[in-house]
């Protein structure tokens, strides 16, 4: 079969990541006979040395013209100054709001090799986690009004019934093929949008009798998952909050560098591992390519619909861990370090 995939590398250490991600693609297209076809377009920080924007409209219609986007990373210190409508990061988030991708899935899943790695006590996470976390995607704060003077700022939070409704039966639909356990995260406390967001989630809970529902403020979600992170199965969230607690939950398996995610809707998905750029690192071969790698396998199996190739890359990660493989985030004191080209190959030597 043939699949049309948008390859936007970005920025910092996205170039290094997405190519080790494209040759296990490649061999996985090899192995089960499929043609990748591949369009690279600019967005981010390298947009804007380029273009003079962080988005072109060519690369809008590049993503618009292919099945999937494989995404690196953007940003870094070099924009740092520029005006916050300006910057590398407001290029993903015009793309994921032009594209109509509303649901982002981020798993935090701890492989057994990597225990060693978690900051948590071993009793804590004894038998492995396995958490999903939906976080609302193309809502909320970062896309409200904002207001800003020489000694005043405004972001406003809003969210609609319609935007809560589709992100709360995804949540749903998730928890069904899991555990049926869903906890709907908000600050209903203090926020309207929070009241307007369990308010749904409760009309939309009886249309799912075999999921329990939970509801958890947002800054007790953020302590339990330190405290007792194995009491969740199915996290749903808006758009802020899912940013801050799946980057907490990606710390508690060992490395940010370790997991994926996918952004979906409107019958497209784009995928991209969720840490960031890390110009610190690179061009040094420091990189985890294992983040991208794995958003290539989410990819294969919402996008494609090709799950026993997906898990094939997903085993292909565990036997390369498994054999000690580590780069330098994941490597404990007198293990011996790898590469993000020498990871990649391996995992390729896996599948």
């Amino acid at each position: 079969m043939d699949f049309k995939i948008a390859v936007i590398k970005g920025d910092g250490i996205g170039h290094e990541i997405i190519d080790e991600t494209i040759k296990i693609l490649n061999k996985i297209g090899k192995k089960y006979g499929h043609n990748f076809k591949y369009t690279e377009a600019l967005a981010g920080g390298a947009a804007i040395d380029k273009t003079g924007t962080a988005l072109p409209e060519e690369t809008l219609n590049i993503c618009r013209g292919t099945d999937a986007l494989l995404f690196g990373a953007v940003g870094g210190p070099k924009w740092d100054n520029l005006p916050g409508r300006d910057r590398p990061e407001q290029g993903l988030l015009k793309l994921r709001k032009e594209l109509g991708l509303y649901a982002n899935l981020r798993p935090a899943v701890m492989f057994d090799e990597l225990r060693r790695s978690c900051p948590l006590r071993g009793d804590i996470v004894e038998g492995g986690l396995d958490i999903l976390i939906i976080r609302e995607l193309t809502g909320g704060i970062y896309f409200g009004k904002k207001y800003t003077e020489s000694d005043k700022a405004e972001d406003t939070m809003e969210y609609s019934r319609h935007e809560i409704e589709r992100i709360a039966h995804i949540g749903f639909q998730t928890a069904q093929k899991r555990k049926g356990i869903l906890t709907s995260v908000d600050k209903a406390n203090v926020l309207e949008t929070s009241r307007l967001w369990r308010k749904t989630f409760e009309e939309i809970s009886p249309g799912y009798p075999d999921v329990t529902l939970n509801h958890m403020y947002v800054d007790n979600a953020a302590m339990q998952l330190v405290y007792n992170p194995k009491q969740f199965d199915v996290i749903a969230t808006e758009n802020m909050f899912g940013d801050i607690l799946s980057d907490e939950a990606a710390m508690i398996t060992g490395s940010i560098g370790l997991l994926p995610s996918a952004a979906l809707g409107n019958n497209y998905g784009m995928y991209e591992p969720i840490h960031g750029s890390a110009p610190d690192i690179a061009g040094q071969g420091k990189a985890n390519p294992i983040a991208a790698i794995l958003s290539s396998a989410m990819m294969l199996k919402y996008s494609f619909n090709l799950p026993e190739e997906a898990e094939n890359i997903e085993n292909a990660v565990k036997k390369a861990l498994a054999k000690g493989c580590r780069t330098s985030d994941i490597a404990m004191k007198n293990e011996k370090v790898s590469t993000t080209e020498e990871m990649g190959d391996i995992i390729a030597l896996s599948l």
